[in-house]
């Protein structure tokens, strides 16, 4: 008789964590189905849901440990792999010791590898890929309204008045939270789309403004001089919830913000801004939603900072269908960043250099010999620059479900650096091009294969239920971790029975999930945070009667704009942006073994304006050089009106044209964010031999 039955979980992908089931069939994951209580998305999926289970079963998926002995990776048993890994991370002082944890996994574990890292490593290098994507999110919401999250929930935004969406292509890159924006524009809406490009999502706005990339500070500064000179910023809100009012007017009414310098530095029409400008003040309720095309830059901080400023201004915080909406890019991007996997703070924002919360963390673990000191460490790319400017520095690195030899800026840079570490362990699913490095290759469980907690890009926190077992000797992550820790000598603190132990743990000590538990999640289905109490029924909204910040009240904090750090040149004239497509995912590591998703999109290309294109002598279809400074690679070129001139764009998921060779890694200056949004670029016809 066939064992037939359906397992709830949420999504492995973006971060709009929307749930579904997945059918398992005589213990095999064979299919998803609906679920229809999930309020995020109402039993609906996108094509990468739909097919998210079909890389379960890939067969090349990692099944055991290995050991790379004489050049060969050589499998192993896990006791061989963990004291291996233990002795060789003891050779290690702990400043040349580092860590990087992944957005793929649950909270839990993303807290298991903070705890490794700071109890065993006593390193606080360590960091994840919110680092690429919204390490500047997190510094400048957090700077101007005392938190760094998103601050409405999903739903909310299909009661919106004004849908402003500005580096977001949500149709793709976040399509259930996409059908809340349509939802919004059915209901009444504005629907105003701002974009270099004209993507999906550009179909039901009101208005678009195709401008050109990083000039996002120049064209909110200027729709605020709009406002301000029409009298319609939010006077109430400003007088009684906000400070540095005067400190913005002081920037943003230069002339050089007037609505004719900003449409000559933009590329937009004066009327299309003063338009712009008019239906964010006063439409109603306006949610400003954006995503990596805002944080990606050297200025990405200046531009989260100027997206908060227009919201402060024209009073749209605190109330349904407002906000500043940051969309997560990774299933658990959110969640790691709670957990502390990141260099300047444990779980909640707690800072490592606070002395209370450093005392806090310490006396709670009860390390016999303390945890790292109270001084923040390397981010990711800043780990990169030191190993190739000061080899030696740092020799070690534990990595955890990520892949920097696709997704970190500058491959060849990224490559250098992994070539001057001494010894590389990776925990992962399938073989990265980031295990060519690797001394050690550790075989971990994918989502179906696990239970756990991830938090979506709403603060939502929501449960992972297991359906199957892993293949061959796969193991849980925080198990490995927990392995490694106990031959380290450390067994007494990570000695939990299952993963809610962890979770408990977590809520002891982080306010925000203070008042959480597995029971209560499987009950509630899910909980926004902040949480306190066990009462607390969460909170979808923040800010309705006070910020975060000390004072409670919201901060402006304006700038200057500044140009890219790369622009383009008589030499290398075009402009190059990267981002996401529909049916892949990051590194493509798991989309691309989907054979569904991949017979969509099998490759990938480069978008370049039909006049550019004609200019250079190329047509649509045909093989082109694209090259920066950092390199040259060979791809399909898709000429098309629909992207702005003097602009070219590739998604970043293909390893045979790897977007990221090209990208630079010029970073910004606060959160130290590479620009992966902007540099100068030009693109070469490839001549036939005769």
């Amino acid at each position: 008789m066939t064992d037939l039955k359906f397992v709830p979980t949420t999504c492995p992908y973006c971060g709009t964590g929307c749930s579904f089931n997945l059918v398992v069939k005589d213990g095999k994951v064979v299919g998803t189905a609906p679920a229809q209580r999930s309020p995020v998305n109402e039993g609906k999926l996108c094509p990468k849901g739909m097919y998210s289970f079909e890389f379960i079963n890939s067969p090349d998926r990692l099944t055991q440990p290995m050991i790379r002995k004489n050049g060969e990776l050589v499998p192993v048993s896990w006791d061989e792999a963990t004291t291996y890994i233990a002795e060789n991370l003891k050779k290690y002082k702990p400043s040349e010791r580092c860590a990087l944890s992944s957005a793929r996994v649950s909270n839990e574990e993303n807290y298991v590898m903070m705890k490794f890292a700071r109890g065993v490593l006593k390193t606080n290098h360590l960091d994840h890929c919110a680092r690429l994507c919204h390490s500047s999110t997190v510094a400048g919401l957090a700077g101007s309204f005392g938190s760094g999250a998103m601050t409405n929930s999903i739903t909310d935004i299909s009661e919106s008045k004004c849908i402003f969406i500005i580096g977001s292509n949500t149709f793709e890159q976040h399509p259930l939270i996409g059908r809340r924006e349509v939802m919004a524009k059915q209901n009444g809406a504005k629907y105003i789309y701002a974009d270099p490009r004209r993507t999906h999502t550009c179909g039901p706005a009101d208005l678009f403004l195709q401008f050109h990339s990083g000039t996002d500070v120049s064209l909110l500064n200027g729709m605020m001089q709009i406002i301000i000179k029409n009298g319609w910023e939010d006077k109430e809100f400003i007088e009684k919830r906000t400070k540095g009012y005067e400190d913005l007017k002081n920037i943003v009414m230069k002339d050089e913000y007037s609505v004719e310098n900003v449409a000559k530095v933009t590329g937009l029409d004066p009327k299309d801004i003063e338009t712009a400008a008019d239906w964010i003040a006063n439409s109603g309720a306006t949610a400003l939603i954006y995503s990596m095309g805002i944080t990606q830059h050297t200025v990405g901080v200046d531009n989260v900072h100027a997206c908060a400023n227009i919201q402060l201004l024209t009073g749209n915080l605190g109330k349904r269908g407002a906000g500043v909406n940051p969309l997560r890019g990774q299933n658990n991007v959110q969640g790691a960043c709670d957990m502390g996997a990141l260099p300047v703070s444990f779980t909640g924002y707690q800072k490592v250099t606070d002395p209370a919360s450093h005392k806090k963390f310490e006396d709670a673990w009860k390390f016999p010999d303390g945890i790292a000191p109270a001084e923040n460490g390397y981010e990711v790319t800043i780990m990169m620059n030191v190993l190739t400017d000061n080899p030696g520095e740092l020799k070690a690195m534990y990595i955890m479900g990520e892949n920097p030899l696709l997704s970190d800026p500058d491959i060849n840079h990224v490559k250098e650096a992994f070539e001057n570490l001494e010894f590389v362990v990776v925990q992962d699913i399938f073989y990265t091009e980031t295990c060519e490095y690797a001394d050690v290759i550790l075989p971990a469980v994918c989502f179906a294969e696990r239970d756990g907690t991830q938090t979506n890009t709403e603060r939502r926190v929501q449960r992972w239920h297991k359906a199957a077992d892993g293949p061959g000797e796969t193991m849980e992550d925080w198990k490995i971790i927990s392995m490694v820790a106990a031959k380290m000598g450390y067994a007494d603190q990570f000695a939990w029975n299952d993963i809610s132990e962890i979770f408990d743990e977590v809520a002891e000590l982080t306010p925000q999930y203070h008042g959480m538990s597995y029971e209560r999640l499987s009950h509630a289905d899910a909980l926004h945070w902040p949480c306190k109490t066990p009462e607390d029924p969460g909170t979808p909204i923040l800010h309705k009667e006070k910020f975060l910040t000390p004072d409670g009240l919201g901060v402006f904090l304006p700038a200057d704009w500044q140009p890219p750090a790369e622009v383009p040149d008589a030499e290398y004239p075009l402009q190059f942006t990267t981002g996401r497509c529909l049916f892949h995912w990051h590194t493509g590591t798991m989309t691309r073994r989907s054979a569904t998703l991949d017979s969509e999109v099998p490759t990938g290309w480069i978008e370049i304006n039909a006049e550019d294109a004609k200019e250079i002598g190329i047509r649509d279809g045909e093989m082109v050089r694209a090259i920066t400074r950092r390199d040259s690679l060979t791809v399909t070129a898709r000429v098309t009106s629909t992207i702005k001139k003097g602009t070219t764009f590739m998604p970043f998921h293909f390893i045979e044209c790897p977007a990221n060779l090209l990208t630079h890694n010029a970073l910004d200056p606060v959160c130290k964010i590479p620009e992966f949004k902007a540099c100068a670029m030009k693109v070469e016809k490839i001549s036939k031999e005769a």
